[in-house]
């Protein structure tokens, strides 16, 4: 478009469009894979291949296909997607805070707090998946990044998997806990909307939502999502001790400025 009709017009200048890329630039391929609840056979790959077709892609092939037993079967399938979007209109909602190094977040707590930071951390209700909670609080960590036990200047406190909310809230008001973090990883039927709702009206009810820090993590949490339940801040994957600590002394500091 020229700066002449750029100027003319009422529509916006993309800046920034992307299509999934595949062999060449923009030509949009892509791998989708699902199950089926029928057994496999010819119909149900056909079957496969029209969903795909449904969904917006164009020429779709099945290029895998297994029965799984018990009158389901699973595919793979490649396409090319029509659309694209604009990565200039995209603005994600995200805690505001330096992400600092350990050695620098113990130094602020000491600063700031003049005592060790309280973290006390669960996986709630049903969910036993430890993986995420264990990757933030155990002193090993994940992927080179050192848990929050590691930390000199904060008490890390994991009450581990299927710990009721009561549990947890009670456990926060005897451990007089700064921050209270909590991972979710089974979300089927969205569970894990009504156990986060529900920690947070607990601690409603026992009237210290305000004195604590309220942090969530998971697979699918986003911190927009945290933010409508109530929750100071959410981390999804790829997020560490260090991200979760920053944010935390961050806030606190925040809140005690006054």
């Amino acid at each position: 478009m020229s700066k002449y009709l750029a100027a003319h017009t009422t529509e916006p200048v993309a800046e920034n469009w992307v299509k999934p890329y595949g062999d060449t630039m923009n030509d949009g391929r892509v791998q989708l894979s699902f199950t089926l609840p029928v057994a496999l056979d010819e119909n149900a790959k056909e079957a496969a291949r029209q969903l795909a077709l449904e969904m917006g892609l164009d020429e779709p092939a099945v290029v895998h296909a297994e029965d799984m037993g018990q009158g389901f079967s699973f595919y793979v399938l490649y396409g090319q997607c029509k659309h694209r979007v604009d990565l200039s209109r995209i603005k994600v909602a995200k805690p505001e805070f330096e992400t600092l190094d350990k050695d620098a977040i113990n130094a602020l707590i000491a600063d700031k707090m003049g005592r060790k930071m309280v973290f006390l951390g669960a996986c709630i209700e049903t969910d036993a998946h430890t993986v995420g909670i264990d990757a933030i609080m155990n002193m090993k960590g994940y992927n080179g990044h050192k848990g929050l036990e590691s930390y000199h200047e904060v008490r890390a406190i994991n009450m581990g998997a299927q710990v009721d909310s009561e549990e947890l809230v009670a456990r926060a008001i005897e451990e007089q806990a700064d921050v209270v973090l909590v991972s979710q990883v089974v979300t089927q039927k969205n569970i894990h909307l009504d156990n986060l709702t529900r920690l947070s009206d607990l601690l409603e009810a026992e009237g210290i939502r305000d004195r604590v820090i309220l942090v969530v993590g998971g697979p699918r949490i986003t911190h927009e999502l945290a933010k409508e339940l109530g929750y100071d801040a959410g981390f999804g994957t790829k997020s560490y001790a260090e991200d979760v600590a920053s944010f935390a002394i961050n806030e606190w500091i925040k809140r005690h400025a006054a």
